[in-house]
């Protein structure tokens, strides 16, 4: 499943230059984790890189967004191949 950044989180700035699909960012008031982006590293790292660095330990699992590995992988690899077509035109 995707993560989500709870409301702990005290704007380290550790999680988001260390997330491989550019799915976190500045919220209002916290930072957020954008869903259709996260893939929890999968396809990058055998574990999501933000869980790791993040001090506090704000980064959870979100129950809104179940996913299994093979569809992470497959938003994974739906990712890679936009980049790499949006890096071709």
């Amino acid at each position: 499943m995707a993560l989500l950044i709870n409301d702990k989180c005290i704007n380290c700035d550790m999680c988001e230059p260390e997330c491989p699909n550019g799915a976190i960012f500045m919220g209002e008031e916290i930072y957020q984790i954008e869903a259709s982006q996260c893939t929890e590293c999968v396809g990058h790292y055998d574990q999501p890189t933000c869980v790791q660095v993040c001090p506090i330990d704000c980064i959870k699992p979100d129950p809104a967004h179940k996913e299994s590995v093979e569809q992470l992988a497959d938003k994974y690899v739906r990712l890679t191949e936009q980049t790499a077509h949006y890096g071709n035109t």
